[in-house]
């Protein structure tokens, strides 16, 4: 598969991994329409196989990849949820799954990861580079390293959840998801711009974690100090050598969002939906409910990317 990504890539990735993904729920709720002024879905993949989306990219790589290759194992690095899915997907296929997480994850991320039979690599993330350490490890095993976003493999197997929604919902006007390293959503614009030529797609990173917003306002891929956001999964330091330019062409705008404007969306959807979203999951809504979007939406397609939140955190953000 080459770049540019079309939409039979993404239709491919999903019958490719219908057997381990789940199809998750699309949401609505009253408080929040009222709330935000417009018609609001929520994609909920904090439902998802493994808590996040991350499954859809991971399985879909990992089931591409040659059975002389896949026998030598798989190597990741994840801050947590692509490190769940890529061990929730080699144990599908039954090869070992060694994943680098960084020692400040949350608690409960890594003893899932564990508790799925993988290896742990913890490392330093503020003095020590994921990227290279997973690369090390890969040409000491022979492992295949399985990208957490930069790669055609993982984009389109994102890409299905917006396939999801619009055939749940086909007539959103626009379509807002948060941006890491810019799988998620440049799989889901890809897919989105396919079926509704005329959606318009938005992405939302936290004010502290602002490296795509910043690289669209400069043209280049910028990158930033490791950030000191409470949304964990977004802590990319720069988008994706492939999904910026995806990104640039699709995106009507990156909208941010500040570290209260996160707890207190986390706040509402558990209070008000009963939905149990993480801060990265959550960053989207928080988006919505504060009104940054423009006010002539009336359709929003909102995709809450996961729930994997330590207890501890959950009672910080609930105080």
């Amino acid at each position: 598969m080459t770049v540019p990504l079309c939409l039979p890539d993404i239709r491919a990735a999903a019958a490719r991994i219908r057997g381990i993904a789940h199809r998750t729920p699309v949401m609505t709720s009253r408080l929040v329409d009222a709330a935000c002024g417009a018609h609001v879905f929520f994609k909920c993949e904090n439902l998802q196989r493994g808590g996040a989306f991350k499954i859809r990219g991971a399985a879909n790589f990992i089931l591409s990849i040659p059975p002389e290759d896949l026998s030598k194992g798989v190597v990741a690095f994840s801050s947590g949820n692509h490190a769940q899915a890529v061990a929730i997907a080699a144990a599908h296929v039954g090869t070992h799954a060694t994943l680098v997480m960084p020692t400040d994850a949350p608690r409960s991320k890594i003893e899932a990861t564990r508790a799925r039979g993988a290896e742990i690599v913890l490392y330093d993330r503020l003095r020590e580079d994921r990227e290279a350490l997973g690369a090390k490890i890969a040409r000491q095993t022979g492992a295949t390293l399985v990208p957490p976003y930069d790669h055609p493999w993982t984009i389109v197997g994102q890409g299905t959840t917006a396939l999801e929604l619009l055939e749940d919902v086909p007539d959103l006007d626009a379509l807002i998801a948060p941006i890491g390293g810019g799988g998620l959503l440049a799989g889901c614009a890809i897919a989105a711009r396919a079926l509704s030529p005329r959606i318009r797609l938005f992405g939302v990173e936290p004010e502290l974690a602002n490296d795509t917003y910043l690289s669209l306002q400069a043209g280049r891929r910028i990158e930033i100090p490791p950030p000191a956001t409470i949304a964990d999964g977004l802590r990319s330091p720069h988008p994706g050598e492939i999904t910026f330019p995806i990104l640039k062409s699709h995106l009507e705008a990156v909208v941010l969002v500040s570290e209260d404007e996160i707890k207190e969306a986390v706040r509402f959807l558990l209070s008000r939906m009963k939905i149990l979203a993480e801060p990265s999951g959550a960053v989207p809504a928080a988006a919505v409910l504060s009104g940054k979007l423009p006010h002539d939406i009336r359709n929003v397609g909102v995709i809450l990317s996961g729930g994997n939140v330590d207890l501890d955190m959950l009672a910080f953000i609930a105080k």
